[in-house]
């Protein structure tokens, strides 16, 4: 893989900074150079396998986790819109809105249980731009500058950076831990109570795959009259509510992680994307409709941004059909090709966080020094997965991760597996 040399990576922001970064900079283009998990360029794909120029390898770095992006029914649905709608309707949002959009964002409202969504391109778009509203404006619209944002600890980087801007914009910013809802209580009751007050977290997390504790954060939140918005960017599609049905313990339809825990929407957002389970590019929120008319009109991407492909829109619109008529077999066998990975790797006494059962799965080095080696291991045997390297994480949480997804075969899990044998002395124990 051709590799980009260090000299051609610049900070912009002057020498000092320059001189602080040098080393993180240099570490990522040696990776980029000499790993091949890094800015890959992906030839060809044949179901779940990738070729890299001449090489072919099982694809576990995918977030297509109930395989649309594979699915017949789906592939075939954007032929007949965009006959009607043309490729790419050029409006912003603000000036007009193909029927596509209202009728995605009912069947969604429905699927959720939800009080009402709104559609927007990306869930970093959302982030970016309507975490600072939500600083200076409660939910029913009230303005008041200066609010409070509380950043769980753990939570997606494009979370922090929604945090960030808000406090750019006037907020306060604080960091908080999941595990600790002493200190968020505490960071909200020094905060000023006339004032906006955000807690902003991640739903399934995108590296250890474990919920968080929702119903207890969420009282929490309601106690203190605090908002709570949540991001289950990997739980939409995978996990929803518990039924006698169920076809696996991640519940029913997928509705996210709200429903899974048997939670209300009251004093919470809910934020999710169709890039991941469904295979499509769009992201939306669940909220209240006084809410909603605000983020309208106070939040860029809906008076600002293009609009989302034709395309997206009609594979969303399929793939809640196939959600609602093959959804839970889908879900079921996604459930067993996962067990079968998390049952080697508690064979093998591998230390891995996740004990939710979901299809994220990390998995980290006893020595972050071992990732050359262990990424070298992984591309020989045939195995594509995120790769979790300092400085991108810290030392101590170097590893990688592995996502299995519904269109995985089980010839690649026997591969996958055999391959985690093979890197079990590399690999944290327990």
């Amino acid at each position: 893989m051709s590799g980009t040399k260090t000299s051609n990576i610049r900070d912009p922001r002057g020498s000092a900074s320059t001189q602080a970064r040098t080393p993180r900079w240099q570490e990522l283009a040696r990776l980029k150079r000499e790993t091949h998990f890094f800015d890959a360029v992906i030839d060809e794909i044949d179901g779940r396998m990738i070729r890299i120029g001449e090489h072919w390898l099982a694809d576990f770095a995918s977030c297509n986790y109930l395989g649309f992006d594979l699915d017949p029914e789906i592939m075939a649905s954007p032929a007949e819109q965009i006959a009607r709608w043309g490729t790419h309707p050029s409006w912003s949002r603000l000036l007009g809105n193909p029927r596509l959009y209202p009728e995605i964002e009912e069947r969604l409202t429905e699927l959720l249980g939800a009080p009402d969504t709104l559609v927007l391109p990306t869930i970093t778009t959302i982030h970016l731009t309507v975490i600072p509203v939500l600083a200076q404006c409660d939910m029913a619209g009230r303005y008041s500058a200066g609010g409070t944002v509380l950043c769980e600890a753990q939570a997606h980087r494009t979370i922090f950076d929604g945090c960030s801007v808000a406090k750019g914009q006037g907020a306060q910013l604080h960091r908080w831990h999941a595990d600790d809802l002493d200190q968020l209580r505490d960071l909200l009751r020094r905060a000023a109570p006339d004032k906006p007050r955000l807690v902003c977290m991640d739903g399934i997390n995108s590296m250890t795959g474990n919920p968080p504790d929702l119903p207890r954060i969420a009282d929490l939140c309601r106690e203190e009259g605090a908002t709570l918005y949540v991001d289950d960017a990997h739980g939409f599609g995978v996990i929803g509510e518990r039924g006698e049905n169920e076809t696996s313990p991640f519940g029913l339809r997928g509705n996210s992680v709200v429903r899974h825990l048997g939670e209300s929407y009251d004093g919470v957002i809910l934020i999710g994307g169709f890039s991941k389970a469904y295979s499509s590019l769009l992201a939306f929120m669940a909220l209240p409709t006084e809410t909603k008319e605000l983020v309208k009109f106070a939040a860029a991407p809906y008076l600002y941004s293009g609009p989302v492909p034709t395309a997206s829109l009609a594979t969303v619109l399929a793939g809640f059909d196939v959600n609602e008529a093959r959804g839970e077999a889908i879900r079921a066998d996604l459930y067993r090709k996962t067990k079968r990975v998390l049952d080697e790797i508690r064979a093998l006494k591998l230390d891995c966080p996740n004990t939710s059962g979901f299809p994220v799965i990390e998995l980290p080095l006893k020595d972050a020094s071992d990732i050359d080696e262990v990424a070298r291991i992984l591309w020989d045997r045939g195995i594509y997965v995120t790769l979790a390297a300092y400085p991108l994480v810290p030392r101590d949480q170097a590893g990688f991760r592995v996502q299995v997804t519904a269109s995985n075969t089980d010839a690649e899990i026997d591969r996958l597996n055999q391959t985690l044998r093979e890197l079990s002395p590399y690999l944290r124990t327990w």
